[in-house]
């Protein structure tokens, strides 16, 4: 749908609401709209074979001729994942800070779009004109370098987009959060902010980040062999600080995974990451060092089944095995959903002899988010008249919702959003006032889009139950059964097991049969007639509700 009102302000959340991941908000004012972000998100549990799930866009293509920009705050794949599909359909310029483009190339690459996009580097402390809406760029701190808040001005007020922050006063690349300017943009005036809710559970302050390299110290002095470190490969600090305890002890680097390798070589190539000469070592060449002298950089802090740290702990991968004496560190926390994914693989290294040190047990990670008194100190520095919460599952929303009426704003003046609500917003104005088409759209290989709720819903089926094909000849003329019914099952019983099942299964569908007519017009009629009958008697005998294929052949 349009919302082509005139001068009114509007914000739309297309994801990033009531979920961790595929964050993008538009922010529209008159004939110009600027899209924030652009994230894809892990598939959950029950979504089964899928490999990335992203926004509905077809509001943005509806309105493609208003659409001035997409603007990245930083390169986590929750803000940028998307990208690569999103830019098949808009042709848009794309902005962001010097890494975030860098990591964004690589991606592009992959699906040959590096050379049809556009992108402009911006930096903090910059200004960006789209239209009659005007973007700054605020430093702020978080689990990658390079990150921005963005305040949107507009002639019907400010928006301050702090999606993804801390208040990190000791931080790796000396750069702290521009605090001076968050406290002038609220001295001007606020009319709406955006924060992240990701820790609003979390009482108190987040670490810095630098309590990790002490403790990275820590485990370095002990460690008699290897050491094997999983992080997210976009963590740039986190990987500079496994290089500095790695240069302190004498150890040389060697970086696996494809996304940490290109990480890596973005990161150096662009000045964040201060690497020695002689330091990195290829794969190739770790046999020519001691175990005590190796340090091993890799991906799969999640547990991810492809990562390279995966197929490690399960013995798949083909140039590295863990062995006893192995320290192993897993520098991040779970992901929502993939905590099961993560304590099998802790497992599995335990089992191969290796010490494993994580973040139940050790303080090998912190998180890049602002917890409870971090929220207050940026609600108290922006003294936005309107606040939505952002960037988290419906719970932390509440819960941020509740710390911005803790420091005084009026919870007529809050709102929790959903993805989808149009929101518009002036001095006497802060309501819902439609909806737009929103939603998931789910990545399956070269698939986008083409897997919906049904295709779902039937892999659940299968996966649970199984599957069970009927075949059964039949005369074109008579309708009398020629051959059959004869039954292919997988996944649900052995045929050759449970004979007597399948036989009175047999009786029941012939005589399901003998009361249809014999019709070409018919088939589909008796299609439906076997496989509801088989459902309801499997269903009575076994308590399992098999997907059920009727094949009617001809004679």
């Amino acid at each position: 749908m349009s919302d082509k009102k005139g001068d009114s302000l509007i914000l739309v959340p297309l994801g990033g609401v009531g979920e961790i991941g595929k964050n993008m908000w538009v922010v529209g004012y008159g004939d110009d709209l600027v899209v924030l972000d652009c994230g894809g998100m892990f598939p959950e549990e029950d979504m089964l074979g899928i490999d990335l799930v992203i926004p509905d866009i077809s509001y943005l293509i509806e309105n493609s001729d208003r659409v001035r920009a997409i603007v990245l705050s930083h390169g986590h794949e929750d803000h940028v994942g998307a990208l690569p599909y999103v830019l098949q359909q808009l042709d848009v310029p794309v902005y962001g800070t010097r890494l975030t483009l860098g990591l964004v190339q690589g991606r592009l690459e992959e699906h040959g779009l590096s050379s049809k996009c556009t992108l402009h580097e911006v930096q903090a402390g910059q200004t960006l004109e789209l239209g009659s809406i005007t973007l700054e760029f605020v430093h702020v701190n978080h689990s990658v370098a390079d990150v921005v808040a963005i305040a949107v001005h507009t002639p019907a007020g400010t928006i301050v987009y702090a999606t993804d922050f801390k208040f990190d006063h000791t931080p790796i690349d000396g750069r702290v959060i521009d605090i001076q300017r968050l406290a002038t943009l609220g001295s001007n005036g606020v009319l709406c902010l955006l924060s992240d809710s990701t820790n609003a559970e979390r009482p108190g302050y987040t670490l810095s980040e630098k309590v990790v390299g002490e403790t990275f110290m820590d485990v370095f002095r002990r460690a008699q062999g290897r050491i094997l470190v999983a992080a997210f490969a976009s963590h740039v600090h986190r990987i500079q600080q496994v290089i500095a305890a790695s240069v302190r002890f004498d150890r040389k680097v060697c970086v696996i995974g494809r996304s940490m390798v290109n990480n890596v070589s973005v990161a150096s190539r662009l000045g964040y990451l201060d690497v020695p000469d002689g330091l990195m070592i290829s794969v190739e060449e770790m046999d020519d060092y001691p175990p005590e002298e190796l340090t091993i950089i890799t991906t799969g802090s999640q547990g991810e089944p492809m990562a390279a740290l995966t197929r490690i702990a399960m013995g798949e991968h083909r140039q590295i095995e863990v062995v006893p004496g192995d320290t192993v560190i897993i520098s991040a926390s779970p992901i929502p959903g993939n905590e099961r994914f993560i304590g099998r693989t802790i497992n599995q290294l335990f089992r191969q002899g290796a010490e494993v040190i994580y973040h139940a047990i050790s303080g090998v990670h912190v998180s890049g988010h602002a917890s409870q008194e971090e929220l207050k100190l940026m609600l108290n520095l922006i003294k936005p008249r309107y606040f939505i919460p952002i960037h988290g599952e419906y719970r932390m929303l509440v819960q941020h919702a509740r710390l911005a009426e803790d420091v005084g704003l009026p919870p007529e003046n809050i709102m929790i959003a959903e993805i989808g609500d149009m929101i518009e917003i002036s001095d006497t104005k802060f309501e819902k006032v439609a909806r737009v088409e929103a939603g998931s759209i789910m990545v399956d290989g070269l698939g986008v889009g083409d897997v919906g709720a049904v295709v779902l819903r039937d892999r659940q089926q299968l996966a649970q139950d199984g599957i069970l094909v009927v075949v059964v000849t039949i005369d074109k003329e008579t309708g009398e059964i020629l051959a059959g019914p004869e039954f292919v099952s997988r996944g649900f019983v052995y045929v050759r097991e449970s004979e007597r099942l399948f036989e009175e299964a047999k009786q029941r569908v012939q005589v399901a049969l003998e009361s249809c007519e014999p019709s070409f017009d018919e088939w589909n009629v008796m299609k439906n007639q076997v496989r509801n009958t088989l459902s309801g008697f499997f269903w009575e005998r076994t308590r399992r509700r098999p997907m059920i294929l009727p094949v009617v052949m001809e004679a």
